[in-house]
């Protein structure tokens, strides 16, 4: 998301970023207090990647109902998952990934709702053929494409089952990581039921994904080099103390996640302290 709008600023836009509380969650009144006439796009990412918080889309469509500024939602996360929100007629555009859903990698799409026959106003980042309405061209790689909607389909057909047990496996993993003294990074009951985020008051999180590393595959979404260590823009952003951040993990997973070995890992955590 900050890419893209960095880039636009470079372009002359004026650009506002709005900050989350300390749950991760953006409050929907902010944006309804920042909106001025002129406002053209207002972005938003739906589920945010590190922390799973999912931002209250349905509440800001209400808010843009009488705006005329197009609403953009990274749906990376959250697209074959939470499907009514993303149903919202009042989103003008969805970018979405297949390998998010079980797809194929290297296949992605924007979805484009046109306003009363008219298209967003979108400009080409490539020129060439005619393909996609004029807006990328180049051969169209159709059996990714297939691949796409085939696991669309399928995701749409199994959504609440899926979800069901990921739900159950959450709240098994919150509950073992609450055993031994995690805190919860971002609003648990705002959150979508695949990534889970937490600190270990205790413990680092570089030395923690080495110390579990034959048990369980964990990150700590920050960018880190032998030389440096830049900490995680997202948590910064909610507030966290630096601690906080430094010990903070990344756990995802879906239903085909297998049941991790929950003695071991909680032994071996309690080992640190001990």
């Amino acid at each position: 998301m900050l890419e893209p709008l960095l880039h636009m600023k470079d372009e002359g836009f004026e650009i506002e970023f709005i900050k989350p509380g300390i749950g991760g969650r953006i409050e929907a009144d902010i944006i309804r207090e920042r909106l001025r006439p002129n406002t053209a796009l207002v972005a938003i990412m739906h589920v945010n990647n590190e922390t799973g918080v999912i931002q209250p889309i349905n509440e800001i469509c209400k808010i843009l109902k009488e705006h005329p500024a197009y609403l953009f939602v990274d749906a990376a996360q959250s697209f074959g998952k939470l499907l009514e929100d993303l149903r919202d007629t009042r989103i003008d555009l969805i970018s979405a990934s297949a390998h998010k859903l079980y797809g194929p990698k290297g296949i992605g799409c924007l979805v484009m709702r046109s306003r009363l026959y008219e298209p967003v106003p979108l400009q080409p980042l490539m020129y060439g053929g005619g393909q996609e309405q004029k807006l990328r061209p180049g051969t169209l790689p159709v059996h990714q494409i297939v691949g796409f909607g085939k696991a669309c389909e399928v995701a749409i057909r199994d959504n609440k089952k899926r979800s069901k047990v990921c739900e159950e496996f959450k709240t098994v993993l919150v509950n073992q990581l609450k055993s031994v003294g995690a805190i919860i990074n971002g609003d648990l009951d705002h959150t979508i039921f695949t990534t889970i985020n937490c600190s270990l008051p205790e413990i680092n999180s570089e030395a923690l994904i080495v110390l579990l590393k034959d048990l369980v595959a964990i990150s700590n979404g920050s960018a880190c080099t032998s030389t440096s260590y830049k900490k995680s823009y997202v948590l910064n952003a909610m507030g966290l103390s630096n601690k906080r951040i430094e010990n903070a993990i990344r756990l995802s997973f879906c239903h085909l996640t297998p049941k991790p070995n929950y003695s071991k890992i909680i032994e071996r955590i309690k080992s640190v302290g001990s």
